[in-house]
């Protein structure tokens, strides 16, 4: 650590415990179905000595002054509706903690019955019965190895997987991540991470700011109606409001980006408010200090986040937000080293390649009456890739590639492949919650897309890679412009059967224009949970479930076994990815502030695309690398099946620490065209995760002036399969090419990577009344240095070799420095 920052932390130490140390803990408390406000809902928080606490408004509002900072733990109670438990809530001198509430209406109205308390982690939507959670933006912090991110964190769930360094693709119960969806404010978005592939899902850095996050649900299966056009999860964000009392800044400078946060309100007396954020890379920082990112390459990018609150005096409000982002890489194998790594792209040819990605949208509001909501959103949407690649072609003595100063001697640099794919979507996205009774909630909508595709694509082969002269004519991959709709209508429904027994049962349809055969006329979605004693819950769910494929992969023009086929004639009629999930829960809470969680599933894949020639290829098998595939002519005839037992044991943050223990074993097999039953590329077996973290409290007196958090986290997973190399295929096209009948018959050595992260916060008052919160914090990531196998590339060699063992980043330190105030 540099003497300045060391001075920087020594200062900070000293002015810690001159502070008022206290802040407003504020919010507003409404019924969860028709977000009518409630009246006189008691809110306490019932950690502290004497008692806090005070009741809402007329409008819902509550605010408690004074409210110590650290960790607190906050009740909200009111006859008639379940309690409200949640753990973990943090108050920080720096800026007001606003927590908007919403309460399920208890079945059983006489005040002297006790009901379940909702507590920390069960999700915000009442129609999921298993496999969701809810997470909060506190969380994504608090995870060591997690950097902020919500699909990070996420991988520390039970059946998730993170395995790759590089990014942060989610594999949930051993599916492709092309099956996770993202949904903000009930429309789906384009992949919202930078540096992001066509038909992926993730990437190396999120485009969201988690600040920009309100509490949000995360599902991993059987999830309810609404959720359409995915086959593995679903991560479904809500955007919070920026204060709309007092102004608040946040500055942020670390390894990953220096960012700014400006929200506070348009006018007080409307209650109306903005939030905007900002972010640019340093990954630079990296780069100067020799921190190995898996390439010499500098990466940049920036993104930007907004959002306009404006409430009416009916209870509702309307909502403008957006949020976007840019990222260019230029891979300059030509300026490397022959032992330089280069996780990101290929060896044998410098690449540029840049990515956009942008979302706004206008959101309404509105409760009709105590029983009735309506919610509305209108978006548009964007992503565009671009890529220019230029051959190396390399000078040789004899057979072998010449060698000078530990670089190889280049012939010429040839351009060799071109692509711009664009896409860009109008959606509109309408919700009805009608509440017939407190044992009866209705929820209707549809949700509609309207695709435009603009995909280019030009390649040049290169039959001999030793001689420029073999390089071949350009040829046309793709030039495609379409246009399609994406409608899901659906309808939920859930019921108290019995004072302990939900029923939730759903109808959704799925219709994509592209092609009559993408379309699924009804897909049930049932669940039941049953309340047991001893506060424990049996819970069961089923679903037909089905997604479009990525849609570029419609308008390939490009068939290696057969040649060209003319436009728009090769893959545009292929259809629907289906797939039944069944799911079985035991949920067990185990005294005040833990939990245990079992789950069981079985998944029926079907209709899925596979060649029409015979080969081991399958759809499941794509969407978690750097690059675009390009298969022969598609056909819905391949199936696959996963199937595991999930375990969770939780202890919430209590006591000053917490931990989370999850563990999941599974299996995840498929058939190609071949009828051949093999492993999928995911199929680890088994992803065990460990995190624990413990808090420090330094006091001055009886105030609390700064905290020390000290965490750690192991991960340990099955690796990934591949198969024997195909050499003469692979010399051919200049990348790896495994043998057919053979693939997925090997298996990476285990995953491996224990992460610690310490964070010191410092709450402190300045002279002339204002508060700030300072944040030093260090993510060790993969702190031990553990080499794990990431894939095998073609990168040819001085011997003639031309297989390369790429490994996944080391020891990473991400570092950041955050002021609030």
């Amino acid at each position: 650590m540099k003497p300045s920052l060391l001075f920087l932390f020594g200062l900070l130490l000293t002015e810690a415990g001159y502070a008022q140390l206290s802040q407003t803990l504020r919010g507003r408390v409404v019924d969860k179905e028709s977000k009518y406000p409630l009246v006189d809902v008691t809110v306490q928080v019932t950690d502290v000595t004497p008692a806090m606490g005070t009741i809402s408004d007329t409008a819902g509002r509550y605010r408690l002054t004074n409210v110590p900072v650290g960790r607190h733990t906050v009740k909200l109670s009111l006859v008639g509706y379940k309690e409200a438990l949640l753990n973990n809530i943090i108050v920080d001198a720096g800026r007001e903690t606003i927590l908007d509430i919403d309460l399920e209406e208890s079945i059983q109205q006489l005040s002297a019955v006790t009901v379940k308390a909702l507590r920390t982690g069960d999700a915000r939507n009442e129609m999921a019965m298993v496999s969701a959670r809810q997470f909060s933006v506190e969380e994504t912090d608090r995870y060591a190895g997690s950097r902020g991110e919500p699909a990070r964190m996420a991988s520390n769930f039970a059946g998730v997987q993170g395995a790759d360094d590089s990014r942060n693709d989610i594999v949930i119960r051993g599916n492709s991540p092309i099956g996770v969806l993202w949904r903000v404010e009930g429309v789906s978005i384009p992949n919202p991470n930078h540096f992001a592939y066509p038909g992926t899902t993730g990437g190396p850095v999120s485009i969201i700011n988690n600040k920009y996050l309100a509490n949000s649900d995360f599902f991993t299966g059987a999830f309810p109606a609404e959720f359409g056009n995915s086959m593995a999860g679903v991560f479904d964000l809500r955007l919070r409001n920026g204060n709309n009392e007092r102004h608040q800044r946040s500055f942020q400078f670390g390894f990953l980006g220096t960012e700014g946060l400006v929200e506070g309100p348009l006018s007080r007396q409307s209650g109306s408010s903005y939030l905007v954020t900002y972010r640019y890379a340093n990954l630079w920082l990296f780069n100067k200090l020799g921190i190995d990112l898996g390439t010499s390459a500098v990466p940049t990018y920036q993104d930007a986040s907004f959002r306009l609150n404006f409430p009416n005096k009916k209870g509702g409000r309307v909502a403008l937000w957006g949020f976007g982002g840019a990222s260019t890489i230029d891979i300059l194998i030509s300026n490397q080293e022959i032992a330089d790594r280069n996780i990101y792209g290929q060896n044998d040819r410098d690449q540029y390649f840049n990515t956009r990605m942008g979302v706004a949208g206008i959101t309404f509001e509105q409760p009709l009456n105590r029983k009735t909501f309506f919610k509305a959103t209108l978006a548009a949407s964007g992503n565009a890739q671009g890529a220019v690649d230029d051959f190396l072609f390399l000078k040789h003595e004899g057979n072998q590639p010449m060698v000078q100063n530990n670089r190889y001697v280049i012939d010429s640099l040839r351009p060799t492949l071109g692509y711009h794919f664009r896409e860009s979507k109008g959606s509109l996205a309408l919700s009805l919650n009608h509440k017939f009774s407190p044992r009866s909630i209705l929820k209707a909508g549809l949700n509609t897309d309207l695709y435009s595709f603009r995909f280019i694509d030009s390649v040049r082969t290169v039959a001999n890679e030793t001689i420029p002269a073999t390089l071949g004519s350009w040829s046309t991959r793709w030039d495609s412009r379409e246009q399609a709709v994406l409608l899901q209508p659906y309808v939920q429904w859930r019921v108290n059967l019995l004072d302990n027994l939900s029923l939730s049962a759903g109808l959704t349809s799925l219709y994509f224009s592209l092609n009559p055969n993408s379309f699924s006329p009804v897909e049930p979605r049932l669940g039941l949970s049953w309340d047991l004693p001893n506060r424990q819950k049996i819970s069961l769910a089923t679903g037909l479930h089905s997604q479009i494929q990525p849609n570029y992969i419609y308008f390939s023009r490009f068939t290696p076994a057969s040649g060209s086929a003319p436009a728009g004639t090769h893959n545009q009629d292929i259809g629907l990815t289906k797939s039944w999930h069944y799911v079985a829960a035991y949920d067990r809470l185990l005294g005040r502030n833990m939990r245990l969680k079992l789950e069981a599933y079985y998944q029926r894949l079907f209709d899925v695309p596979v060649e029409q020639q015979r080969s081991s290829f399958s759809i499941l098998n794509t969407g978690a690398s750097f690059s675009r595939i390009f298969p022969d002519k598609l056909v819905n005839q391949g199936t696959g099946r996963n199937y595991g037992v999930e375990l969770t044991l939780e202890k919430f943050f209590s006591d000053s620490y917490y931990f989370l223990v999850t563990g999941s074993l599974f299996d995840a097999k498929y058939r190609g065209s071949d009828g051949v039953l093999r492993n999928t590329d995911f199929n680890g077996r088994y992803a065990v995760n460990t995190l624990v973290a413990k808090e420090f409290i330094f006091r001055r007196g009886d105030q609390r002036g700064s905290s020390l958090n000290l965490g750690a986290k192991f991960t340990a997973i099955g690796g990934r399969w591949y198969g024997p190399v195909n050499e003469a295929a692979s010399r051919q096209n200049q990348e790896i090419i495994f043998a057919d009948a053979t693939r997925n018959t090997l298996q990476f050595a285990p995953y491996r990577r224990l992460d610690l992260k310490v964070d010191y916060k410092i709450n402190r008052a300045t002279p002339g009344g204002g508060r700030l919160t300072h944040t030093i914090a260090v993510d060790f990531v993969n702190i031990l240095g553990i080499q794990n196998l990431l894939s095998l590339t073609y990168a040819p060699q001085p011997d003639g070799s031309f297989i390369k063992q790429e490994y996944q980043l080391g020891f990473l330190p991400v570092f950041f420095y955050r002021i609030d105030f």
